[in-house]
């Protein structure tokens, strides 16, 4: 027989086999697949699949491993080594899918993850995440599939902070919705723990249109009334900018819990509804609930976002009242919100009286000096920082620079500028430029301000430029202040702050022809 028409019986005879793995029928199928070799037929890589499949189906590991056999004879089993794994592991012999694995001369996320899926159905949770590890250690990207796979078995050996880790990485690759979409595509129906895992991850990438979606489905599957798929809903909303949404949601809840009044709290600050915020604390306390330390970090930021110090005072007392003084970040949030509503003493108070500090307590009472133009006392408490060997970072030298630059320290500041790379390792951003060009504007040093912009390792960013026309501003230096205002609106041609300084200082010269200079 003619090659051509062996290939094309060949063919024939898959399409055959294929209908008949398609329609569940596997004992028909495999009886056409004796028919097909008494006939002479030679089965290829193609054919050998649905054989796989039916023997899969029918838990029939006798004739798997017959098959398998041929396979090997036929010299095709690199073509099919992901079927005969997933045969092997359906059947419950992962000793043989172990095999087959390890004779892969290179092995892909599609063989991995049917070696993990093979030891979830076994109940080897275990073995499940040793694999996952191995796998990530090869180079190889989990899919969903995948972390279908290693999130149940971290359910099955009640590995929580491995299941906890698990989640992080689904966030951090955005593979959450993919892996929803997986399960919808299995047609594995989402629980409420599935919503809030999904709805969360819709709040770490800011996705308000896909956080809709869901929501409607929520609806759909009737797990909108469960509590916590509700406050998942609040923190999405609110966290991708839809406070109305979330005032929604909230209203419609039929009950609260104390999680529920977080999240409209912590929502409405951060949308920029401090006073709303603070509205909701006796509501709260009106329903009986008592706040807790989440909320009145909650509510020391809304005090701080509209520089409110007599209702940071009341919170304050309540704070003492529920015993919540001495929480890390509860004393973080007062020496905040007292700086950012002027008053830096109560501010320094609150640090003297905490009992223990991290670096953020460091860092925020550094800020409050440096914003309250207190430049000495920014750098005596940036020395006690390095003496308490706490872990210096960029924005601890955002604010040194940022005091050095309002106390007029120039000397000091440039000596801080060179330590930070010469001594902590740690490479000037456009944050820091922009302090050091304030600096020595500030300063009246304009064209050393102009030499460092020059010197910058990446493209000076507006905030550099206009940082340097604020200081011509204020030296009415006319001839420097067109030249960079030509850089600002070059680099950010519609840039309306460039032209609000630009109008400055022709208020201020008295005879800047902004026609003739832009």
């Amino acid at each position: 027989m003619a090659p051509g028409i062996i290939q094309l019986h060949s063919f024939s005879w898959t399409r055959r086999l294929t209908r008949y793995v398609k329609a569940g029928q596997y004992e028909k199928m495999m009886e056409l697949f004796q028919q097909m070799q008494q006939a002479g037929m030679s089965p290829n890589g193609f054919t050998f699949l649905p054989v796989l499949n039916a023997c899969t189906s029918l838990r029939a590991i006798e004739e798997g491993r017959c098959v398998h056999e041929e396979i090997i004879q036929s010299g095709y089993e690199s073509d099919v080594v992901v079927g005969l794994i997933d045969m092997y592991a359906k059947c419950g012999s992962m000793e043989d899918a172990h095999r087959v694995f390890n004779r892969m001369p290179t092995q892909n996320v599609i063989s991995w993850t049917s070696m993990i899926q093979g030891y979830v159905r076994c109940g080897e949770g275990k073995r499940v995440l040793e694999l996952f590890w191995q796998m990530q250690q090869e180079g190889v990207e989990p899919n969903c599939v995948t972390f279908i796979g290693v999130l149940n078995a971290c359910a099955s050996v009640a590995a929580l902070d491995k299941g906890r880790h698990v989640h992080q990485q689904i966030i951090q690759t955005d593979k959450a919705l993919e892996l929803f979409q997986q399960m919808q595509r299995e047609r594995v129906k989402p629980n409420p723990v599935t919503f809030v895992g999904i709805v969360n991850a819709c709040s770490s990438m800011l996705a308000l249109d896909m956080g809709r979606h869901l929501h409607e489905q929520i609806i759909k599957c009737g797990h909108e009334s469960n509590i916590f798929v509700a406050n998942s809903l609040i923190d999405m909303y609110a966290k991708c900018g839809s406070i109305e949404d979330a005032e929604k949601e909230f209203n419609n809840m039929p009950t609260h819990d104390l999680v529920s009044w977080n999240a409209m709290i912590i929502g409405q600050g951060s949308c920029g509804h401090g006073l709303k915020a603070l509205e909701l604390l006796p509501q709260m306390q009106q329903e009986g609930m008592e706040p807790n330390p989440i909320t009145f970090v909650g509510l020391l930021n809304a005090c701080a976002s509209v520089a409110t110090l007599e209702k940071g005072r009341h919170i304050h007392e309540q704070i003492i009242q529920f015993g919540c003084e001495d929480n890390l970040f509860v004393a973080n949030s007062l020496i905040d919100m007292y700086a950012k509503c002027g008053n830096i003493e109560d501010a320094q108070r609150v640090f003297n009286r905490m009992p223990m500090h991290n670096v953020v307590s460091w860092t925020v009472m550094l800020q409050g000096y440096a914003m309250h133009g207190h430049g000495k006392q920014a750098l005596e408490h940036f020395e006690l920082i390095c003496k308490e060997s706490v872990d210096i970072d960029h924005v601890t030298f955002v604010c040194v620079l940022s005091a050095c630059s309002y106390a007029g320290l120039v000397d000091e500041g440039i000596h801080q500028f060179d330590s930070m790379g010469l001594i902590y390792s740690i490479s000037a951003s456009a944050e820091h430029y922009v302090c050091m060009v304030d600096l020595l504007g500030r300063a009246g040093h304009m064209q050393e301000a102009e030499d460092l912009i020059k010197t910058m390792p990446f493209e000076p960013h507006v905030a550099v430029w206009k940082a340097l026309l604020g200081a011509c501003r204020i030296y009415c230096d006319v001839l420097m202040g067109g030249q960079i205002a030509k850089q600002v609106l070059e680099v950010d041609p519609g840039n309306a702050a460039g032209y609000a300084l630009l109008s400055n200082i022709n208020d201020a010269a008295g005879k800047w022809d902004l026609s003739a200079n832009v």
